[in-house]
């Protein structure tokens, strides 16, 4: 925490370093305002930084139940695929060889529907600010949809047919869902599928479609603005005022010494110093926790982990599948203990 803040800290340093300087140097002790209207500013500050920060952990926190939500659901789509193909019904029965094939195709096309998910998730939006902050940059802190494109990611899942099918919409994931309903239907003509287990894996279609509409919903619409941007400017102001009460009060009480301390009490006006920087640091970097956490999905360290989350997903489903270990894609790794 003190290295994410440490850039703003010293700036707080510098700030009551040149009050203090030029109140002891200058003799400012007319440059004072009362501590009443600082304590008013004071509170409504830490009234809107904490009605912020509730409204901020709402949406991180419903933004990890959605992915959770996407969890359950694929490990129930991966289960349903794997009993719910058979030849049971069908009219022509299919070699096992490609009725697995077809099972794998829906897990796979699955797996794409995640990967477009997160890389939409990914899109930076005007209001999506704290991704360029000079911490996240300086340790290089990116998830790995920005080291990658969406076509790359999309080709190890999807058929030609299919890849070509999504790239040319808009709405990416969408897309692969449609594709899959339209899948399921032919097999359900075939026999492949069950009708009621036909209306079984539409009803998981249904539930993906949901959440991904959630999850949507908190990417594209922010934290109202009128909050966001008036808090950051009152948390400034607030921090800028707070010396022209705290200095001239430290000064006051340096006084009460000169009798018995007269040291002390020409200098304890510096002494107000480190109380600054407690208090600018305190407001400061609630306002900014509050602040990081408004969009969950930007990929900052404090933003909820999508794609640690797809790729778990992936892995469960591909073991399930079968397929050697070697052959199954690593876990995203993570930087600085941080999944992304």
């Amino acid at each position: 925490m003190a290295m994410w803040t440490r850039f703003e800290t010293f700036l707080f340093l510098a700030i009551i370093v040149a009050w203090v300087a030029a109140y002891y140097l200058f003799n400012l002790e007319w440059l004072k305002i009362p501590w009443t209207p600082l304590a008013l500013i004071g509170t409504a500050v830490a009234f809107v930084i904490g009605f912020q920060n509730n409204a901020a952990y709402g949406r991180i926190w419903e933004a990890r139940k959605i992915w959770g939500g996407i969890v359950n659901t694929s490990r129930t789509f991966g289960m349903f695929t794997q009993d719910m193909l058979s030849n049971e019904y069908a009219t022509t029965p299919m070699p096992q060889e490609q009725l697995e094939q077809e099972i794998r195709t829906l897990t796979y096309r699955h797996i794409g529907w995640m990967t477009a998910l997160r890389h939409a998730m990914r899109v930076v939006k005007p209001w999506e600010t704290s991704f360029s902050h000079k911490t996240n940059q300086e340790w290089d802190l990116r998830p790995p949809e920005r080291n990658s494109t969406l076509d790359e990611d999309l080709k190890p899942y999807l058929s030609p047919s299919d890849l070509e099918y999504v790239l040319n919409k808009d709405n990416k994931q969408t897309a692969i869902l449609y594709r899959q309903s339209h899948h399921l239907r032919t097999l359900k003509e075939k026999g492949i599928i069950w009708e009621f287990s036909f209306l079984e894996l539409e009803g998981i279609l249904q539930e993906l479609f949901t959440l991904q509409g959630k999850s949507e919903r908190i990417k594209n619409f922010p934290y109202p603005r009128q909050f966001a941007t008036l808090n950051h400017y009152f948390m400034w102001l607030f921090v800028l005022f707070l010396p022209l009460a705290l200095v001239p009060q430290f000064a006051e009480i340096g006084r009460e010494y000169t009798e018995t301390y007269p040291l002390i009490s020409d200098l304890f006006v510096w002494f107000s110093i480190p109380f600054y920087v407690a208090v600018a640091w305190i407001f400061h970097t609630m306002e900014r926790i509050g602040r990081t956490g408004e969009n969950p999905f930007e990929g900052t360290s404090n933003d909820v982990p999508i794609s640690t989350i797809a790729r778990g997903i992936e892995i469960d489903l591909r073991q399930n599948l079968g397929e050697p270990k070697d052959e199954i894609p690593a876990q995203f790794p993570a930087h600085y203990d941080i999944q992304f």
